[in-house]
């Protein structure tokens, strides 16, 4: 604002540095909050008091313990990553001071809404990220943005590959599908304040265990309304697989540090509120793991390199909320499997950027084949992520995801059905991201003549570098195999608990086995397919384009909310505007007016301007009155 566009070269770096900063205080807050015995590592920072209403009394106070020290490191950590990256990719970019200011702000949000000690204050970063979510998705509003056609090479008459959309519907998607979510963040905090009488967070969880069962179902499902749309579950999903009209950086700091992962935070945080309510814990479990499997089922028929992906996010989301719907048992494997989800999603969405940036912006999977040739950086780190998002054993994601399902097996109940959705979401996954990789980096080249693929400058590949190492060590870095003494178990276990006993090696052996070779089952399937050439795939497609068209056309799930959104909308709007306002109305008021306009033409008559006829008048009217007083009884 001060000095516009004389810091537009320095803009990227400038923005780059303040986020580098923030991860350097959140490392020495934590570093001195370890030497801090577990049960005093919770600060509240009190600040100045903004709302003052009747017996509400809402300050700006944070809160710093061990849960908002791991989103802080994450979110400042990877976001850093990902300022970095963008300085390359957006070097030619001619708005890109606003980019990395709206980039900043979304961090920021997000710091926000993960430091809160507050309802109201954490709903503020809510709406933070909600409106920078907006800004960012619509970034590139003025021009057309190729995407891949669904029905390309699988319906005659349909065009072959790309088709062209404009940014402004999508960012406007997002930001409807999140108010609905909002509106139940909003609905909690009013039934918490007139049920507790705070906002505050240590008096509302104090209270938490002494709520009517009714009323804490209540909170807990409108807080996970508010993390539907926010983390994009279903129903609410449909807003984030369109944000990938944004730059490919955003969709990485969307995806792997910070909207979506609010609301597995916002649950764990929470936890009291939850834990009083099994009625909603069994909700959230239940939807995350549909949301999981539906989400991997559609990825499968996709071919837009960064919708595969932002499925693959929904999908993983859904491991997320299996975990902290499980209570204490899957908290701290639900908040784990974030962490390494930030790491391997990061890379793979900067790394899909990296593929973009030498190939013209295409993300078309068809149009590449045979770059790890070409792209070398890109495509080892992006092996890197691919192994831990499929679960190649120790790997981060093999960890984190293991223990997920290993809690909902030892759960029981409603838990062994998520585990068995889980495990079989597992073989998806590595069906359709090993699918993504062997498209992108092996076989034939399949891009058009007169392209030259090349790898990113070292401002892009440094970052593609750190997260795809993170992606490899993180697991046995932060925890153990079964997650008893893992460090991050240990961290978290003084905000969200610990389960009584963790399963036997022996079961979480024989657990692992079946998600692993499940996974391995996928990605051999995929890799017999599109990996071995022995295969024509296009041709497969189109034999059974019966069966694949569902798949590429999103299960049609988006045509059934336009049709109930929009189609039925429009009709509505219609039979008001013509029957209610034109008809009923409209012709009421103007039956109104046409039947005084003839009564008062029927009336001008009796007006006639001759004086004998006024005479005639008042004589009749005398004889009237004589008569009515000669005659009355």
């Amino acid at each position: 604002m001060l000095f516009g566009q004389r810091l537009r070269s320095l803009a990227g770096w400038l923005a780059t540095l303040l986020v580098a900063a923030a991860f350097a205080i959140a490392v020495a807050a934590f570093l001195q909050m370890l030497g801090e015995e577990p049960e005093a590592r919770t600060t509240v920072l009190r600040g100045y008091t903004f709302i003052v209403s009747g017996d509400l009394r809402v300050a700006f106070d944070l809160r710093w313990d061990q849960l908002s020290a791991v989103m802080a490191l994450v979110v400042t950590g990877v976001s850093s990553l990902i300022h970095l990256y963008s300085i390359g990719y957006m070097a030619h970019d001619e708005r890109r001071e606003t980019f990395f200011a709206w980039l900043n702000l979304f961090v920021a949000s997000m710091l926000v809404l993960v430091l809160a000690q507050n309802f109201l204050v954490m709903f503020i970063g809510w709406e933070g990220v909600g409106m920078c979510s907006y800004l960012l998705i619509g970034f590139w509003f003025n021009r057309p943005l190729p995407v891949v056609n669904p029905l390309g090479r699988l319906v005659p008459g349909e065009p072959d590959d790309r088709q062209e959309v404009w940014a402004p519907p999508a960012a406007k998607k997002a930001f409807l599908a999140n108010r609905i979510g909002d509106a139940g963040f909003l609905l909690a905090m009013f039934l918490i304040f007139a049920t507790v009488g705070s906002l505050d967070f240590d008096v509302v969880f104090g209270r938490a265990s002494g709520l009517a069962t009714g009323t804490a179902t209540a909170v807990a499902l409108l807080l996970f309304l508010a993390c539907t749309g926010k983390s994009a579950q279903f129903p609410l999903y449909v807003w984030l697989p369109d944000a990938m009209a944004g730059p490919t950086p955003v969709s990485a700091l969307i995806h792997a540090a910070t909207m979506v992962t609010a609301g597995v935070f916002l649950v764990a945080r929470t936890n009291t509120l939850f834990d009083a309510s099994p009625t909603a814990q069994t909700v959230v479990v239940v939807v995350g793991a549909f949301t999981a499997l539906l989400a991997a089922l559609i990825a499968i028929g996709q071919d837009d390199l960064k919708k595969i992906l932002a499925y693959s996010t929904v999908s993983q989301l859904g491991y997320m909320f299996i975990g902290v719907g499980l209570g204490p048992i899957g908290y701290a494997a639900g908040m784990f499997h974030l962490v390494t989800h930030a790491f391997f999603k990061g890379q793979l969405f900067l790394g899909a950027g990296s593929v973009m940036h030498g190939n013209d912006d295409d993300v078309d999977v068809k149009h590449f084949g045979g770059l790890r040739s070409v792209m070398p950086v890109t495509f080892w780190t992006t092996a890197a992520a691919w192994a831990s998002i499929i679960g190649v054993p120790f790997t981060a994601g093999f960890y984190s995801k293991d223990q997920v399902l290993g809690a909902a097996f030892e759960h029981g109940g409603v838990g062994r059905l998520a585990w068995v959705v889980g495990v079989l979401t597992a073989g998806l996954t590595a069906f359709y991201m090993s699918r993504l990789l062997f498209l992108t980096f092996f076989g034939e080249r399949r891009w058009p003549d007169g392209r030259h693929p090349h790898e990113s400058p070292p401002v892009m590949t440094f970052p593609l570098v750190v997260l795809g190492l993170l992606a490899l060590v993180a697991g046995f870095t932060l925890s153990t195999f079964t997650g008893e003494g893992g460090r991050i178990q240990v961290f978290l276990a003084p905000v969200v608990g610990a389960p009584e006993h963790y399963e036997p090696i022996a079961t979480a052996v024989w657990l692992s086995l079946a998600a692993t070779g499940m996974a391995a089952v996928g990605a051999g399937v995929a890799w017999v397919l599109y990996g071995s050439g022995r295969v024509d795939w296009l041709a497969l497609r189109a034999r059974f384009a019966s069966a694949w068209r569902p798949l590429a056309e999103r299960l049609y799930v988006d045509q059934v909310y336009e049709f109930f959104t929009v189609t039925l909308g429009r009709a509505l709007a219609a039979f008001l505007a013509v029957t209610v306002d034109q008809r009923a109305i409209d012709g009421a008021v103007n039956g109104a007016a046409e039947l005084v306009g003839a009564a008062a033409r029927s009336g001008r008559r009796l007006q006639s301007g001759l004086v004998r006829s006024y005479a005639l008048g008042v004589l009749g009217g005398a004889v009237l009155i004589v008569a009515f007083l000669v005659f009355r009884p």
